[in-house]
């Protein structure tokens, strides 16, 4: 949790770009309920605060609404694509490392965490079968979950949701593109001391505001002036409850990162905060509040070392396209059309999802090499 910090904003709040003088455009509503949150909170709130209620405050944030996410193309009025929605050869191959990890823990259970459209879990329940004896879903958004439900009926009571972990947990947990929508604090460093960046309400819209705090980026630097980076305390913390609860498994995480030696190089000034809308990508989470994804790139690093210090072994780390091939992307593509082919392509090509999307593999209690990270593996870039 942020350190208590002084009852007001100890700068002078900074312009969101690109804003000008324009008052932000957001869900009405939203834009209300955070600002009497930040009314109540002094003026001011971390921002790892506000991307959680921009995002999940229920029935106004992004995720909780109803409007339509995922998709291809714009007029199907999403805002990004995630790799089950481009290929269906994603989850196929992914099942494989999953029929492992399942077999090596001598259980059928799977967990999903933001199983989004529920594309993923389809393909991974067509392709397991019978092997999967129950599929549980964890998901913040009630609108989410009914979309979720409608596709997954076909597969009975094998499917089922669950607001929180059990006690114990056995099997293979999934989370595609879950990490980097986990609320992170941004940082800023003037060139002699680090400030927290939160956000306020000021002249009609919300801007950016510093305040001192004694948090640090993981890594020593050195630091450009003018550096904002982010720390992800939240996700660190959700990968330490999961290790609590489970007894044996395997935990496979999909994300957009990069090892901590690149996530924090100096060369890297502006951090890694990016929102999407119509499938385009700004740095501005201060406008359209409510009707656009906010997300952080995934400090790899961090999550391994979060692993480790809760008890598990890390067992695996590479890029996308490598686990996928390593899992026989390949080999269901010689009966595929032009088109499918193109679009299982852009899970592997570098200058698409191949070389930014990383997978990390996480165990306890089992033997295992896993599959996916049989050949290219990056454990040593950690």
């Amino acid at each position: 949790m942020p350190e208590k910090q002084p009852d007001s904003v100890s700068a002078a709040p900074i312009a969101s770009p690109g804003l000008g003088d324009v008052s932000p455009a957001g869900h009405p509503p939203l834009v209300e309920h955070i600002r009497a949150g930040l009314a109540a909170a002094g003026g001011w709130w971390p921002f790892d605060r506000f991307m959680a209620a921009a995002l999940h405050a229920p029935g106004l944030g992004y995720y909780s609404r109803g409007s339509r996410q995922f998709g291809t193309l714009p007029r199907d009025g999403s805002d990004f694509v995630t790799a089950p929605e481009l290929s269906p050869f994603f989850g196929r191959a992914l099942a494989r490392q999953v029929a492992e990890g399942l077999e090596a823990a001598q259980a059928g259970e799977v967990w999903e965490f933001g199983a989004g459209s529920g594309a993923l879990a389809e393909q991974l329940l067509e392709t397991l079968g019978g092997r999967v004896a129950c599929y549980t879903i964890v998901d913040l958004s009630g609108a989410l979950r009914e979309r979720q439900q409608q596709r997954l009926a076909r597969f009975g009571s094998r499917v089922r949701w669950a607001g929180e972990l059990p006690a114990s947990l056995r099997g293979v947990v999934v989370g595609n593109e879950v990490l980097d929508a986990i609320p992170a604090r941004l940082l800023a460093f003037d060139g002699a001391a680090w400030h927290e960046r939160g956000v306020a309400w000021h002249a009609g819209r919300f801007v950016f505001a510093d305040r001192p705090t004694t948090a640090r980026p993981p890594a020593d630097g050195p630091f450009v002036p003018g550096t904002v980076t982010e720390i992800h305390e939240q996700a660190e913390a959700f990968v330490r409850t999961l290790a609590e609860r489970l007894d044996r498994g395997l935990l496979l995480f999909i994300d957009y990162g990069f090892p901590q030696a690149e996530y924090y190089h100096p060369q890297r000034t502006g951090g890694t905060l990016m929102c999407h809308r119509a499938h385009r990508a700004d740095a501005d989470p201060l406008s359209d509040v409510g009707h656009k994804d906010i997300s952080v790139h995934v400090d790899f690093t961090g999550i391994a070392l979060a692993a480790q210090d809760a008890g598990l072994e890390v067992l695996g780390y590479t890029s996308q396209a490598r686990f996928l091939l390593n899992c026989g992307l390949a080999d269901g593509l010689g009966e595929a059309t032009l088109v499918q082919r193109a679009a299982a392509l852009k899970l592997i090509t570098e200058h698409e999802m191949g070389e930014l999307f990383k997978v990390i593999a996480l165990g306890r209690g089992i033997a295992l090499d896993p599959l996916g990270f049989s050949a290219g593996d990056r454990l040593h870039r950690l």
